[in-house]
């Protein structure tokens, strides 16, 4: 049986640019990380998405 090692603080969010990809780490409230790998074209979709927000 595998030990369960304690959530010690899952960090801030993170952007990180690999060779083709755009890795973003988001911690979500009860912890862990939701872990997302993006292409460049879909971040764009992403912030053109998120702008509407910025607007009302």
């Amino acid at each position: 049986m595998a030990a369960q090692k304690p959530r010690t603080g899952d960090g801030p969010l993170e952007i990180v640019r690999e060779s083709r990809s755009i890795i973003l780490r988001i911690p979500l409230e009860g912890g862990g990380r939701l872990v997302l790998d993006m292409s460049e074209k879909d971040i764009e979709e992403l912030k053109e998405s998120l702008k509407q927000f910025d607007e009302s």
